[in-house]
């Protein structure tokens, strides 16, 4: 029988050889493709490849996939794939009481089991797992084997098609039609034909011996998407989504794209998928270091090209001198800053939010920028959008903040149009500064002319130095350095005029309203839903407009008895927020384990935690 459900949570796991971000990306892929909303969190470790079989070796992908919206990838799986038995004893907890798990049995030998450090011949019962679930052993390895016996392809090579068995299985499972996953296999292995013919094998195999066997099992059905507005939709990555909206502010303020950049996790796809663009004008050099690529980035802007550097915490440390450069010199330019677990190299392949305090104030001297934050993988392209925007209007820095949750995550987006986006209008010089024209010279918004080395009538010097207000020439004076910090301040200030309304979600009536920045979106909204249908109003509050905050952010947080401040780091907005709001009572609800919220977890702390209702 077929079961239909609102929703479904599976989770891939295995060694990091096995595949699982192939057959996770593909999986959720042909769901979007058949109108499911999705949300995904690939999970891998930093090591290039563990010991086989081992603990610290395991790579997991959890995809979430709805008719209706889906905020996050899920709390707990329905379905866990487990390749071998260290991919279960680490993801076993991830699992509902009532999940289907899906087990290799060729890879469960006494051999595997004393790898991954079981005590008993048992791992099922040794782990407590509950009978409600469902286990469905498959002799995934043995049956790939079997499916290219006649194959010319050596006994590895032929092991490593197993996760494209599971795909099979699990196509069958949920009903997909697996003529859609071969066609992104066809894109996959497009150069590889004797790969591509031997995965579309094993995939069909799968599928056929699922559908043969029926595995004593219900399947899956989870129908497309109802709600969602007339378009075109695909499924994008936060790092990807970002490189698009910086190629549609490039063209829409009908500049060139430029990003210097150094190799970081994870970091790097952002310049990966920009190199690929050099047919749409994209300029991409990898410097040897995270310093000259942010000061290549400083050349380019001041060259008029829309400028662009990406990084993650660690090297956004190393930028913060040159990033002082561009706020003296008033450059437009757009540093991404795609957040993993630290100090130091810390954990490169899992996120966290604890960049925030060092993109405020990691810079020496009063040295203003704006900060902003993407809330979605999706969003991602919106949020780089208006931080180029931003950069290119107002003439200064933009540190945009994702993180590793983002980076990897992908969601449904629906593709806009150039014509559907805002304007761009950069701070060119205009003709009556021909001839007179300096560094200094501003709009009645106090906002610099941008003009570019070349034009005649336009020479000028910009430094690093305090400069003249007036004349832009070096100066020591007090009175010049006095004003000029707070004219610097001033013209990020200025930018909370330009900023949209902030927007809560929730219900009018609620006392609780929780808050967060970033990639903290989904969770917080999802949470803020399930505590309203269970009987405790709760609104959601996402803030990634940072510095500057804006306008209307005190006016809703005095609405609400409650402010819970839901961060992934030990507190960093919650001590922003207090040195603004000097009188309104925050609380904080902080985790730093290097992974996302889960919504329960939420939940949970506001269900636990009371609160005196008198308090204002």
């Amino acid at each position: 029988m077929t079961k239909t459900q609102q929703d479904v949570v599976i989770r891939f796991c295995g060694d990091s050889g096995d595949g699982m971000q192939l057959t996770g990306n593909l999986f959720s892929n042909l769901s979007a493709i058949l109108g499911n909303e999705i949300s995904t969190f690939p999970d891998f470790p930093a090591e290039i490849r563990a010991p086989q079989g081992t603990l610290g070796g395991v790579s997991g992908f959890q995809l979430h996939l709805g008719t209706g919206k889906v905020y996050t990838p899920g709390d707990f799986a329905d379905v866990l794939v487990a390749m071998n038995p260290a991919a279960l004893k680490t993801n076993y907890n991830k699992m509902k009481k009532e999940a289907v798990l899906i087990i290799d049995t060729d890879s469960f030998t006494p051999k595997d089991l004393e790898k991954a450090e079981y005590k008993t011949d048992n791992p099922l019962t040794e782990l407590g797992l509950p009978e409600s679930v469902q286990v469905i052993p498959v002799a995934l390895t043995n049956l790939t084997k079997e499916s290219l016996k006649d194959s010319q392809m050596d006994l590895k090579a032929i092991v490593r098609c197993k996760n494209m068995f599971a795909l099979g299985v699990v196509c069958w499972l949920f009903n997909r039609p697996i003529d859609k996953a071969t066609s992104f296999l066809e894109q996959k292995f497009k150069k590889k034909p004797d790969l591509l013919h031997a995965n579309i094998k094993v995939l069909t195999d799968g599928y056929n011996y699922a559908s043969n066997l029926h595995l004593n099992i219900n399947t899956f059905l989870v129908t497309p998407a109802t709600n969602l507005p007339h378009g075109r939709y695909t499924s994008i990555s936060g790092n990807k989504a970002t490189a698009f909206g910086l190629i549609a502010a490039a063209e829409k303020a009908g500049k060139k794209l430029f990003l210097g950049s150094y190799p970081i996790t994870p970091a790097t796809d952002i310049m990966q998928e920009l190199a690929l663009r050099k047919d749409m004008g994209v300029m991409v050099i990898q410097a040897e270091d995270e310093i000259s690529a942010v000061c290549t980035a400083i050349g380019a802007s001041f060259a008029g090209d829309l400028a662009v550097t990406s990084t993650s915490g660690p090297g956004l440390s190393l930028k913060s001198e040159a990033i002082g450069l561009a706020v003296m010199a008033e450059l437009p330019i757009v540093i991404i800053d795609v957040q993993r677990g630290g100090p130091s190299t810390g954990l490169p392949t899992k996120t966290e939010q604890t960049d925030l305090a060092q993109a405020l104030y990691g810079r020496n001297g009063e040295c203003p920028l704006v900060v902003m934050a993407a809330g979605t993988p999706d969003n991602c392209f919106n949020a780089a959008y208006m931080a180029a925007k931003i950069a290119l209007e107002n003439m200064t820095p933009v540190i945009l903040l994702s993180d590793t949750y983002l980076a990897n995550g992908t969601s449904l987006w629906k593709l806009p149009t150039i014509e559907d986006m805002p304007d761009i209008q950069p701070q060119t010089v205009t003709t009556t500064l021909k001839n007179k024209y300096n560094a200094a010279l501003r709009d009645e918004h106090g906002i610099r002319y941008w003009a570019v080395p070349g034009m005649e009538g336009y020479e000028h010097r910009n430094i690093g130095l305090e400069r003249d207000s007036e004349k832009g020439t070096i100066t020591t004076d007090p009175q010049q350095h006095r004003k000029m910090v707070e004219t610097r301040e001033k013209k990020i200030s200025r930018v909370q005029t330009l900023l949209p309304p902030a927007e809560i979600h929730g219900p009018a009536e609620a006392d609780t309203l929780l808050i967060g920045f970033g990639s903290t979106e989904g969770h917080l909204r999802a949470a803020a839903q399930e505590l309203t249908q269970n009987g405790i109003p709760t609104a959601q509050l996402q803030i990634n407009y940072i510095k500057p905050l804006q306008a209307n952010i005190e006016t809703i947080l005095q609405q609400f008895k409650r402010i819970v401040v839901c961060e992934l780091n030990s507190g960093q907005l919650l001590r922003y927020l207090r040195s603004i709001f000097t009188k309104i009572t925050f609380e904080s609800y902080c985790k730093v384990d290097a992974q996302p919220f889960m919504v329960s977890e939420i939940v949970e702390y506001i269900k636990e935690n009371k609160y005196d209702t008198t308090r204002i």
